[in-house]
């Protein structure tokens, strides 16, 4: 779920987590315990789907295949403990094989680069301290021991963390002017200064309405959609520069699932400033009761396929649906855009 497009998704509760630099492997098949409750059992649960493959591969396997990746996107729902586990073994296996990554967090915002810099060279092996210096207790985001883990690997690699998403009043300014918001220099530099294909603008259109429980004013559609592309497009050169690939090997994307679909996400822009580079896009992707085929899940994401190159599959959350969680604020938040529009 893109995070900054939902407001109602800021106010996920935290939870507990492992705050291990190497995580247990979050899939039964090599012994780890599940944490989410619901469809454990679950005939998908735990198993991996290749694009590639057009079918299921093992996590070994899944390693052997991104290995050698310029760009590897994990992408999560957020307020799933097992996603982010599984981001962290992920990570951490890549740098038990030898590779060695930027990683980047859609969680951490360009302004406050500087500050994660300096928090890293006076306090390097300690992530436990980048989330109370990021202020992260007021971010909205789930309990800093979720991401901690991830962090804590890259840390003990030596490996650069970096902050992959725009200035909150970039984005502000980007919903209520357009991308000239970001100066002529900065839209050329996103390749920004041109349309996107029309069925790509339609499909990040229908997931944000569907995000917000088809319930937004139909003037903030575009706009939040506009806001998306930047954002995406950002991400996507926060990985190619020179920061992340200056003697590097590439680099890692901690994100949101919607930002690492290949459709209309991070990878189709690095694709256009990255000609030529490999990338891997994985979702972690909760089961649905009576949804046992991998095809079934791809109405989901209002595709005709699966927009990722690899999904695992993990229990889901006890939790009501989002649109019944947040019922009331959207509702609210409905009325006062309404109201200010008529005030105008």
């Amino acid at each position: 779920m893109n995070r900054a497009l939902s407001f109602p998704f800021a106010l996920l509760l935290g939870f507990a987590a492992s705050a291990c630099a190497t995580p247990p492997a979050p899939f039964q098949a090599d012994g780890g315990p599940w944490v989410s409750e619901l469809g454990r059992d679950h005939a998908l649960a735990g198993k991996i789907w290749s694009r590639a493959a057009g079918g299921f591969i093992d996590s070994s396997q899944l390693l052997d295949n991104i290995i050698e990746s310029d760009f590897v996107l994990l992408g999560e729902k957020h307020d799933n403990e097992d996603h982010h586990r599984i981001q962290a073994w992920i990570v951490t296996q890549l740098f038990t094989r030898g590779r060695r990554p930027a990683i980047a967090f859609e969680m951490f915002r360009v302004d406050r680069a500087d500050v994660l810099r300096d928090a890293i060279a006076r306090r390097p092996r300690d992530a436990a301290g980048l989330g109370p210096v990021m202020g992260w207790e007021k971010s909205g985001w789930p309990d800093w021991r979720q991401y901690r883990p991830i962090a804590q690997a890259a840390l003990d690699a030596g490996a650069p963390i970096l902050a992959a998403d725009l200035a909150r009043p970039t984005i502000n300014a980007i919903s209520k002017e357009g991308t000239g918001a970001l100066g002529a220099s900065l839209v050329a530099e996103l390749a920004l200064d041109g349309p996107m294909p029309k069925e790509m603008v339609e499909s990040m259109r229908r997931e944000i309405i569907d995000a917000h429980c088809d319930m937004l004013p139909a003037s903030m559609i575009d706009p939040m959609a506009t806001v998306m592309r930047a954002r995406d497009a950002h991400m996507a050169a926060v990985l190619t520069g020179g920061a992340a690939l200056a003697g590097r090997d590439g680099a890692v994307l901690i994100a949101g699932k919607g930002h690492a679909r290949r459709d209309h996400g991070v990878p189709y822009h690095l694709d256009r400033l990255a000609p030529g580079r490999n990338t891997d896009s994985i979702a972690m992707v909760e089961v649905a009761p009576g949804e046992t085929g991998p095809s079934a899940y791809a109405a989901r994401f209002n595709a005709m396929a699966l927009p990722y190159d690899y999904v695992w599959f993990t229990p889901r959350l006890d939790t009501p649906p989002a649109c019944e969680r947040f019922a009331d604020q959207l509702r609210k938040a409905k009325e006062r855009h309404q109201n200010k529009r008529e005030s105008d």
